[in-house]
């Protein structure tokens, strides 16, 4: 007997399942996205759903981890290859500037859009905790310039990790209003216009 129901087909596909999760994730956010939507874009029933990822918060945890290693990962990747801290930022807001205007993908940042309006606090907090990682990476980074003497000796590297990731942020944003490759590349030459310089060290008549 044959019905109408929308089963987990024989050939389920979990990563095709999760790269379709994502997209209703990243264009909606976490909390605007319903069991619905999703179902709807995995092409499966809400039991079949239930049944390969558990709940809402789990697929989107999984989505999440996805969205990091494919798309998310540039910071910690630039921070690690590049020579200084300033080189480091420099690439990681003109890939941002790239990868937030890419028109493969929703635009913007999923793991900054999608903690807008959530009110999990489980979700809040692993979002959280996620952008918060990446201020210290930033900091750290900051913070060996400035022993090393590559950046002045009283640059609080909190506040400039804490600016960096605000320019990001906006980014985002701004990609998502409709701002274009060209221009949040000419946002990133701005903000890296407040970057501290070394300072010359004086020789000594």
């Amino acid at each position: 007997m044959v019905t109408g129901q929308r089963g987990r087909p024989r050939s389920f596909d979990r990563d095709a399942a999760l790269d379709k999760a994502m997209t209703a994730f990243w264009e909606r956010g976490y909390e605007a996205t319903s069991i619905s939507d999703l179902t709807a874009s995995l092409g499966i029933s809400a039991p079949s759903l239930y049944a390969a990822f558990g709940d809402k918060r789990t697929l989107f945890e999984e989505v999440v981890a996805v969205y990091a290693g494919r798309y998310g990962d540039f910071a910690g990747v630039a921070l690690a290859e590049e020579p200084t801290a300033r080189a480091a930022v420099e690439r990681v807001l003109r890939e941002a500037a790239e990868i937030y205007t890419d028109p493969a993908h929703p635009r913007g940042c999923m793991v900054l859009s999608a903690a807008i309006n959530t009110t999990s606090a489980e979700v809040a907090q692993a979002l959280r905790e996620r952008r918060n990682a990446n201020l210290e990476m930033f900091e750290s980074r900051i913070r060996a310039d400035v022993a090393t003497g590559e950046l002045p000796a009283d640059t609080d590297a909190r506040a400039l990790a804490r600016y960096a990731g605000a320019v990001v942020a906006g980014m985002s944003q701004q990609s998502r209003d409709g701002a274009s490759r060209e221009e949040l590349e000419a946002v990133a030459e701005r903000a890296l216009l407040a970057w501290p310089s070394a300072r010359p060290v004086r020789n000594s008549a």
